[in-house]
């Protein structure tokens, strides 16, 4: 995924002011907008545009897209850094021309929901927008659940018009078997109604963190398992961390480098609950002492025709 300069793409600063953004942008749809520009890239360009445009007249979105610091160029390589966004408030209406599908950097940073809605007028009243946010759990939390307070930060515009961040607390349940991108919709959390109409709604979207010893695949879970090479080739019985609990894995002699022992329905606790895999490495004890280098150099004596280069010979 490469990344959008999206003050490049309307030609402004920065430090642009919203009535400069709005201006750009407005001159930029009219000179590349494919009614009036039969130009081949001009429908390409003007969706830049418009998506930029989304992306810096919000407030909220400006301010996420700001948080990613100056480190980044335009059609660079982009990955988020790890939750650069969780517990960033944001409103999902866009009011960019037509509605369009965005780019995977927009969809990335934003989410699927974060353009064009719209919340019903009902006699003179109008529903208030919905928010969106991403949290940040970790992955215990999504075997065990539990009520957790987590701390949103609203992007809101002063009287003088400077960008500033206020922030408030939710107490929110969590449910077992939560899974990474999925959403909770919390009722009347989101912007407030104009005039009787009802608050909107805020969707939390779930991010597990990194953890330095799981990877999550969706509802499965994979762990490095480090063995020595006796316990591989004779076989052994360890005791293995899960995100909830420890188990006894049982490791079949014979067992090569790479190899997945399953241990069913130990993943995410879904229904289906997912699986938990131990990914065996072989871990080689240290060869600095001589009494050491002499038990390798009997192995060594002892397997004298085994080739581990076998399959590479023609």
């Amino acid at each position: 995924m490469e990344f959008k300069d999206y003050y490049a793409a309307l030609g402004v600063e920065k430090t642009a002011t919203a009535d400069e953004i709005k201006r750009a942008y407005r001159k930029l749809a009219r000179k590349y907008h494919p009614d009036l520009n039969k130009a081949a890239n001009a429908e390409a360009r003007f969706k830049d545009v418009a998506e930029a445009y989304e992306a810096l007249h919000d407030p909220e979105k400006r301010a996420a897209y700001d948080a990613l610091g100056a480190d980044h160029h335009e059609g660079r390589s982009f990955t988020p850094p790890p939750g650069w966004d969780s517990g960033f408030e944001y409103s999902g209406r866009g009011d960019a021309d037509d509605a369009r599908a965005h780019s995977d950097f927009f969809e990335t940073l934003f989410g699927r929901q974060a353009a064009g809605e719209r919340g019903p007028r009902r006699s003179g009243s109008q529903a208030g927008g919905d928010h969106h946010a991403k949290v940040q759990i970790e992955l215990q939390d999504a075997y065990r659940g539990g009520r957790h307070t987590v701390t949103l930060r609203t992007p809101q515009v002063d009287a003088e018009g400077r960008l500033t961040l206020a922030t408030r607390q939710l107490v929110v349940n969590i449910t077992k078997g939560v899974r990474n991108g999925q959403h909770l919709r919390l009722a009347g959390q989101g912007g407030a109604g104009f005039g009787k109409g009802p608050a909107g709604d805020l969707y939390l979207e779930i991010q597990i963190a990194p953890h330095p010893h799981f990877r999550v695949d969706d509802r499965d879970v994979y762990i490095d398992l480090p063995v020595a090479p006796w316990e591989a080739a004779l076989g052994t019985s360890v005791t293995l961390p899960t995100p909830d609990s420890t188990v006894q894995l049982s490791v079949p002699a014979g067992s090569a480098s790479g190899r997945r022992l399953r241990l069913k329905g130990k993943g995410i606790p879904s229904q289906p609950p997912g699986d938990l895999y131990a990914v065996l490495t072989i871990a080689l004890p240290p060869s600095q002492t001589t009494a050491a280098r002499e038990a390798w150099t009997k192995l060594a004596t002892t397997f004298a025709d085994f080739n581990p280069r076998q399959t590479l010979e023609g």
